[in-house]
């Protein structure tokens, strides 16, 4: 199975492709989605949207695992970034391909195996579980791949496998 993890933004949108085995993940790409700042807001969201079916054409996901919104000090950024989001949400319903959302909490804690851990350990187990040479650049790429590695481990866990309900939601 091929996931599309995604960590959304406005001026930076990450994303991260890996395949999924039995047993064995897989690293494809990762990269950033940006648009440029003093724009307006309508044309930064086309500009989400247009990639984003690039990124659809060109890796054919059959799942996509996205970061859900989570606010903790500046609500401005936050509104902003659930514009993007929604664009995004978009995209993947008008293209057909399932989402599942998870919190930080629960990507570090499926990647890591602590939900508090920092970044930089996120971003090193990343690495590792890949068997990657280097770290996956920039943080916000590493965040779509982390959450792409999460959705892989929660797709194919026993409970899934036996029939039981999914264990995060799908939209």
């Amino acid at each position: 199975m091929r996931i599309l993890g995604i960590d959304p933004g406005i001026a930076t949108v990450g994303f991260g492709v890996v395949d999924t085995e039995p047993g064995r993940l897989r690293y494809v790409s990762c990269g950033v989605i940006t648009t440029p700042a003093h724009t307006a807001l309508s044309a930064r969201l086309d500009q989400i949207y247009t990639d984003l079916q690039e990124l659809f054409d060109t890796f054919r996901p059959e799942q996509i695992s996205i970061e859900e919104l989570f606010f903790s000090k500046n609500i401005t950024t936050g509104i902003s970034v659930a514009h993007g989001r929604g664009v995004i949400l978009l995209a993947a319903y008008q293209n057909q391909i399932p989402v599942y959302e998870y919190t930080p909490m629960q990507v570090k804690q499926s990647v890591v195996g602590y939900g508090l851990a920092e970044k930089r350990q996120v971003i090193d187990m990343v690495r590792r579980i890949l068997q990657m040479p280097a770290a996956p650049k920039p943080d916000d790429a590493a965040d779509a791949v982390a959450l792409a590695i999460c959705h892989a481990r929660s797709a194919t866990s026993l409970l899934t496998k036996l029939g039981g309900e999914q264990p995060c939601s799908t939209i």
